[in-house]
């Protein structure tokens, strides 16, 4: 008597059955063995029945991050982005729930982001695209392919902050729905074994071995932060045609100086190419060659300031420039630094009309 035996495999999913991942989840295989045997000389064969069972789910993932350091960004910089890359190697199309999560004050982390929100590179560019990225967690990614996945959110105007670590958490979640705008539940992993249902079997080890989950951590870094600067602006009558110097009135032909007090109010934050501009009042006239730069602050007025070319032309010794606009009647100032708290004038005088 002879016993053979005769398999056959039902593919589940439109997957190949053998993949890197392995055997597609869901896939039907089934065996029947045979007995060939002779009564008498008379040859006979009996079938058994058929064995059959499901090949199981077996869950795994990682995600990483998908660009080569943290994100640069400035002081209220809006829509800023972090961008990460999930693989499937489930064997099978698999949903997957997306967590943005901070406060893990690691690595000089100081500050949160404004409303981090996760949205799935909806055409694999890998470039998020407001217009196009709207969906929110991975819906039926196939086995062994992966899918970029990013984190947008606001920085908010602190001028102390330095970095901001986001984590990203990938979950295992129910799918099956390609249509679907609507995450799925977390996948919970098979108690029992049962032949002709597909369970669950988590074998992920990027985070805890075995929970279903995968995550990775990406920062926000200020690159770009603002200074605290202010513009004080005042005004003096320092001579009329009919006192002089002497306790000057505003009268017609009377001689204004304004001056403007310029202020870098940030701790160890220099200010770079700052230029300031004013237009000449109506009613008064630019008095040529009065504009200064440079000069001290003290009690509100601006003292020994540089003289400067109305031209623009550069002064000797001096690292600052000016002129003025007949055209437009417009002043402007250049201080290419003004170094942490530090203070400077500009000055220009007019004559009232």
């Amino acid at each position: 008597m002879m016993l053979t035996g005769t398999a056959a495999a039902a593919a589940f999913a439109s997957t190949g059955a053998e993949a890197q991942s392995g055997t597609t989840a869901g896939t039907v295989i089934s065996n029947t063995a045979t007995a060939s045997y002779s009564v008498n000389g008379v040859n006979q064969t009996k079938t058994s029945n058929t064995a059959t069972f499901k090949v199981d789910r077996k869950v795994n993932l990682t995600l990483v991050d998908g660009q080569p350091g943290n994100t640069q960004v400035a002081v209220g910089q809006t829509g800023a982005v972090l961008k990460y890359t999930l693989t499937n190697s489930t064997n099978g199309t698999q949903d997957f729930l997306l967590t943005p999560t901070q406060g893990i004050l690691l690595g000089g982390d100081n500050f949160d982001v404004v409303l981090p929100k996760v949205y799935v590179d909806s055409d694999g560019d890998g470039v998020y695209d407001a217009t196009k990225d709207k969906l929110t967690f991975v819906n039926e990614l196939a086995a062994d392919t992966s899918i970029v996945i990013f984190v947008v959110a606001d920085i908010p105007a602190d001028q102390s902050a330095r970095l901001a670590n986001v984590t990203l958490t990938a979950q295992v979640a129910a799918g099956g729905d390609a249509s679907t705008t609507v995450p799925g539940v977390a996948l919970s992993p098979s108690t029992l074994n049962d032949d002709q249902q597909v369970d669950v079997v988590f074998a992920d080890t990027d985070t805890i071995p075995r929970d279903g989950l995968a995550s990775a951590t990406l920062a926000y870094e200020i690159a770009t932060r603002d200074v605290a600067l202010t513009v004080v602006k005042s005004s003096a009558v320092i001579s009329d045609p009919v006192n002089g110097p002497l306790a000057p009135k505003a009268l017609p032909g009377a001689v204004v100086q304004y001056c403007l007090i310029v202020n870098n109010a940030t701790l160890l934050t220099p200010a770079n190419g700052v230029n300031i501009t004013d237009t000449i009042p109506t009613n008064t006239t630019y008095v040529p060659g009065s504009i200064t730069v440079g000069g001290l602050p003290v009690l509100g007025a601006c003292v020994l300031g540089t003289p400067m070319n109305d031209s623009g032309a550069a002064v000797g010794g001096s690292p600052y420039t000016a002129s003025y606009n007949a055209d437009t009647k417009l002043i402007t100032a250049t201080i290419p630094t003004l170094s942490s708290l530090q203070s400077l004038g500009v000055t220009f005088q007019v004559t009232i009309n």
